[in-house]
């Protein structure tokens, strides 16, 4: 007998302003679901203060408390969440992620190309109303011409899979229209094919030098993030003698923006099953996880390799989920922010809004900018590029640049 749809996932806002809302979700299990819900948690703004998760291997229960803005717009969360639920009528077997078994249909891409007069914030503004219609930024190629107009080229797509219907277009334009005001000079949606995608990720127009590991130093976990005050506070243990059939993974580290849903994709990633998971928040910057977890053929890790790996791949993601470095180029600077892709191909969302957001708070302007993907040590990373326009000679100092883009990415304040 199954449950109804309506109590997949429920819903409960707080009493009190300062209390969290509590997200239950009740349905058949599959590897890679924590993940998947802690994505859409976080496209919408919200974070995760305290969780607990447990399962038999074929169902799920999992309770997230949550704070997050006032506006927040529950019934569509609360949607959302269900569309990342297995059915019912999976709950006999358990579903382990895989990227080659039954590749879900690639969603359509539509090219949104915005023409305007620019001004400080205006990237920024047009981000943030496409993240509020729930238009997913997959590239973006932004220029500004010397007589100050901007053509920004965004390939989006739609969470909600209407944005083929001229309603949903004309949608769109009224709320980009309401945002940025006479700045607007026009607004085309057009939707492109696999092809036309496929070149937007070819050589970059700003033809910048190569990625490359050294450039961010990824594999680096024995210093902060440049003055950002990170301190190296990341403790990972494991311990197979509390449970004769799950390895316990014991974490200690700060607390950041998209902190579960990092050490959700990286196991995702590893192909792990969580039987058994709570984490909690200790004041305003401290968290504690405890994970009882099982590899993909259900027995618990014993091999000392993987042990050392699992542990030195949870440790540095969440040292650095996101790679922040500034190089110069010429008399120009650009900014370069990088996190990695899941190995399904997502990446993590809201990075470009929040770039956008600390240069808008800095009132530093953009002269162009980009997203692309590059493999750099042997992974697909999500890579932004913004070069900033720093003509007026009144720029902030670099450093200052760095660290605010850094602490937003965080949600440290």
């Amino acid at each position: 007998m199954g449950i109804l749809h309506e109590d997949v996932v429920i819903i409960t806002p707080n009493q009190k302003q300062d209390e969290a809302t509590v997200i239950t979700i009740n349905c058949p299990d599959k590897t890679g679901l924590g993940c998947d819900l802690c994505r859409i948690i976080l496209f919408f703004g919200l974070s995760i203060v305290r969780g607990d998760v447990s399962t038999d291997g074929k169902w799920c229960f999992i309770v997230f408390w949550v704070v997050g803005k006032p506006s927040m717009q529950w019934s569509l969360l609360e949607k959302r969440l269900i569309e990342a639920c297995p059915s019912c009528s999976s709950a006999n077997t358990l579903i382990y992620y895989t990227a080659e078994l039954q590749p879900p249909k690639p969603p359509d891409v539509f090219l949104l190309k915005f023409c305007g007069h620019d001004r400080q914030g205006l990237l920024h503004d047009v981000t943030h109303v496409l993240c509020e219609l729930e238009l997913i930024i997959q590239r973006v190629k932004v220029s500004t011409t010397p007589d100050g107009m901007v053509m920004d080229l965004f390939f989006i797509t739609d969470a909600r899979e209407l944005l083929h219907t001229e309603a949903r277009k004309t949608d769109t334009y009224h709320h980009l229209k309401a945002v940025v005001g006479d700045s607007m000079v026009s607004c085309d949606i057009e939707k492109v094919c696999p092809d036309i995608t496929a070149c937007s990720q070819g050589p970059p127009f700003l033809i910048p030098p190569a990625i490359t590991e050294d450039t961010f130093n990824l594999e680096m976990l024995d210093q902060g993030q440049n003055g950002s005050g990170q301190s190296n506070r990341v403790s990972v243990m494991i311990d197979n003698s509390l449970s004769p059939v799950h390895t316990l993974v014991q974490i200690v580290c700060r607390d950041h923006k998209g902190l579960l849903y990092d050490i959700m994709r990286t196991l995702k990633d590893y192909n792990i099953q969580i039987s058994y998971g709570r984490f909690t928040t200790k004041g305003n910057t401290d968290c504690e996880i405890d994970l009882f977890i099982v590899q993909a053929d259900g027995k618990k890790i014993v091999d000392p390799s993987k042990q050392n790996a699992l542990c030195s791949r949870i440790r540095m993601e969440l040292f650095r989920p996101l790679r922040v470095a500034l190089v110069n180029r010429g008399p120009d600077t650009e900014l370069l922010v990088a996190n990695p892709v899941e190995l399904c191909g997502k990446g993590r969302p809201l990075v470009f809004y929040d770039i956008t957001l600390a240069l808008k708070m800095l009132n530093t302007d953009i002269f162009s900018a980009e997203i692309s993907r590059h493999m750099i040590g042997g992974r697909e990373w999500e890579v932004y590029r913004v070069l900033l326009d720093e003509g007026d000679g009144s720029s902030v100092p670099r450093s200052k640049i760095e660290e605010a883009v850094w602490r937003n990415l965080m949600g440290w304040e």
